[in-house]
């Protein structure tokens, strides 16, 4: 059954969740606090009394409610800070600055080599800039990429697309930025911005699948963002769909992501004459929009991969709905063809009714998503560790409670 909100918040963490709940979400009565952290009224009564007397939250006004007393909305007595969100590609590194409400303030893409030598240097002085020049109250900063990250304690990260193998990104940040950073898999802040902004926050349970260069998934079980032994949970695009077939970036072959990630269709497209041997997947997605009929029948195969795919991860994880995002979703019109019966045909009859969401794709949201690896960690203590601590302190205390 779906229930709205994170994780419920013990202890201390109830009063950053408070106030991250505020910052993310605006104005809100103390029942609505209280179903959305997932805690008891008597908590948020207490709790608001006390940051009341900090002076960190105000009564803005009474609002008509369902019968008795009006609900009086509470809200932020200053602007409680802003985060700054980096995704890390091979060729370049896209920032923005965020609020605590997702606005993005600012934000710029900047050229980038993950395998110059001092690639960690060089991308420690693009968000050192970027740092210097964030008006306000700094929270953290956050950054997604393709690959594994095993723990935020040591910030060690694995992407065979960068060519980075054990490299500590989370340690060399953080002592040349000195503020909270916090590090994670690329498609694991985008399951972390729908639990702070998205249709995610309503659900305990559910999963965002991103289809563009590769396929990736994000898990989120019980409010928090499940990132397995070792941070590589959700590389569904590395599922064997095949005994043999097309050599994957991973190294194996028959791999899903090797047949309807970008290359994969691209290759598929050339075969069927969709598109030239050196065409693109812009070509690809221009023939299918003037109803070229090979080029379509790309999509529509592809999408009923993933949905054969998809079923058998919805039956592995149970989650209550599914987000499909990326750059392969403009072209959404295109995979549906094949994706909706394959995807429901393949689910046992009890699942068959999931929900699943295709949502807009805009350039930025990659690096959004980076930003809400700080602005979820009010709700999250357990998956955020020491960094989400020190952005917890930040948020409830001001600049004073920096690092």
């Amino acid at each position: 059954m779906s229930r709205s909100g994170p994780v419920s918040p013990r202890g201390d963490l109830v009063r950053a969740a408070v106030l991250g709940l505020l910052g993310t979400r605006g104005a809100s009565s103390r029942a609505d606090i209280a179903r959305a952290l997932g805690v008891s009224p008597a908590t948020v009564t207490q709790t608001t009394k006390e940051l009341l007397q900090r002076e960190l939250i105000t009564e803005l006004r009474s609002v008509p409610s369902n019968g008795g007393r009006p609900a009086t909305l509470l809200g932020l007595v200053r602007a409680a800070g802003g985060a700054i969100g980096a995704k890390v590609t091979a060729d370049h590194v896209a920032v923005v600055s965020v609020d605590l409400d997702g606005t993005v303030r600012a934000a710029r893409s900047v050229p980038f080599d993950p395998l110059r030598p001092a690639a960690l240097e060089a991308l420690s002085g693009i968000l050192k800039e970027v740092v210097a020049g964030h008006e306000g109250h700094l929270l953290g900063v956050g950054v997604g990429l393709p690959g594994a990250v095993d723990a935020q304690a040591s910030g060690m990260v694995d992407a065979p697309t960068l060519g980075w193998s054990r490299v500590p990104v989370g340690r060399r940040l953080r002592d040349a930025l000195g503020v909270p950073v916090l590090v994670d898999n690329d498609v694991n802040t985008l399951a972390a911005a729908q639990i702070v902004h998205g249709n995610g926050r309503e659900h305990r349970s559910f999963m965002v699948v991103t289809i563009g260069l590769g396929i990736g998934c994000g898990m989120v079980n019980q409010g928090s963002v499940s990132r397995g032994a070792h941070g590589g949970a959700g590389e569904i695009g590395h599922i064997p769909v095949s005994a043999d077939g097309p050599l994957c970036g991973c190294g194996n072959t028959g791999c899903l992501e090797a047949y309807i990630g970008e290359a994969g269709l691209v290759a598929a497209a050339a075969e069927a004459g969709a598109i030239g041997s050196g065409g693109t997947i812009a070509d690809l997605a221009r023939e299918a929009r003037a109803g070229n009929p090979e080029a379509r029948a790309v999509y529509a195969d592809a999408g009923r991969l993933l949905g054969r795919t998809l079923a058998g991860v919805v039956h592995t994880v149970d989650p209550e709905m599914v987000v499909l995002m990326g750059e392969g979703v403009r072209d959404w019109q295109f995979w549906e063809a094949g994706f909706e019966e394959s995807f429901r045909r393949r689910l046992m009859p009890a699942r068959r009714n999931i929900r699943y969401l295709v949502e807009s794709w805009t350039e930025d949201q990659w690096a959004v998503g980076a930003a809400c690896l700080v602005l979820a960690s009010p709700f999250d203590a357990e998956a955020t560790g020491a960094q989400g601590e020190l952005v917890r302190a930040r948020l409830q205390t001001g600049p004073a409670a920096a690092r």
